[in-house]
């Protein structure tokens, strides 16, 4: 069975007449990848303050690591990592530096942090000050305090902010190698593209309300949205295909069509047949985008 690491329980979280979370519950779990995704405003980083233990819930209760992590003594806190969406260090401080006052701050031995610095790509210019590094440079040295002591829960929020596309695939190699040991990481994006296929589960919040919790897979048999079939001819002798049925023509001969729940199967055996020169099928099912945008349209309707 797999063990909680985080356990959210009918959280309400308000700041004044504002409510920013409302009975809100959810868990993460040991060796799991959770996408926290949501509008700017959404509650996300209320959220993820909660688990950190900066700010306490209004009402219902939070459990890290099999503590309240906004108890006085919250031994499990050496256990987590965390990246703020905004990064903000000692600009006369080199990044060798930085990464050891955390490694103190933590009570790591300094001894892990060249090996840090290589593997977020700072090791050239550890000796540098961080008042040279670009923004991209301070966003991996924010990984690497995050990713100081072995963290057994990972909060990162907005952690691909400032990064080129190869250190981005270097970040979420990162990301697999920790899953991978045991380690529950929470990403908290809204580049959704990045995230498919990177996360075993999807937690999407709206207005301080938990709207949808599942893998991709799930939310795609709840939402029911239709899958995209893009089909490619050799020739054009089957032209007639693309004017029958909801058949679309994109260009040339390509033609696209919406299949709706049950209906894939059979479409795609009807274009299987001899009469249908097929050079190619493209068979593409609704995205995180696509079901980010369904269940926020229904929650606004239900609303």
């Amino acid at each position: 069975m797999t063990a909680e690491t985080v356990q959210v329980s009918g959280v309400t979280k308000t700041y004044g007449k504002v409510r920013a979370l409302t009975d809100v519950s959810c868990e993460l779990n040991e060796g799991e990848t959770i996408a926290l995704v949501g509008h700017n405003g959404a509650g996300k980083t209320t959220l993820i303050k909660l688990m950190l233990g900066l700010i306490r819930p209004t009402a219902g209760t939070v459990c890290v690591l099999g503590e309240d992590p906004a108890a006085g003594e919250f031994e499990a806190r050496r256990s987590l990592g965390y990246l703020p969406e905004n990064v903000s260090f000692n600009m006369a401080l080199t990044g060798r530096e930085t990464l050891s006052f955390y490694a103190r701050l933590k009570r790591v031995p300094l001894a892990s942090t060249p090996a840090l610095l290589e593997k977020v790509g700072l090791d050239a210019a550890a000796d540098r000050r961080v008042g040279t590094y670009s923004k991209g440079m301070r966003q991996r040295l924010g990984l690497a305090q995050a990713l100081l002591g072995q963290p057994r829960v990972l909060l990162l929020d907005e952690p691909t902010t400032g990064l080129d596309p190869a250190l981005r695939r270097s970040f979420y190699d990162i990301v697999t190698e920790l899953r991978s040991a045991g380690a529950t990481v929470l990403l908290s994006s809204h580049a959704l593209t990045e995230l498919e296929g990177r996360a075993d589960r999807v937690v999407i919040v709206n207005r301080g309300v938990k709207i949808a919790d599942g893998t991709i897979e799930s939310l795609r048999r709840i939402a029911r949205l239709p899958t995209r079939i893009r089909v490619k001819l050799a020739d054009d002798r089957a032209g007639g295909l693309f004017r029958t049925g909801g058949w679309r023509r994109v260009n040339g001969h390509q033609a696209e069509i919406d299949a709706g729940p049950g209906e894939k199967i059979e479409l795609l055996r009807s274009i299987a047949s001899p009469e249908v020169p097929v050079e190619d099928i493209e068979v593409v099912p609704p995205s995180l985008d696509d079901l980010y945008a369904h269940f926020l349209g229904s929650r606004e309707s239900a609303g």
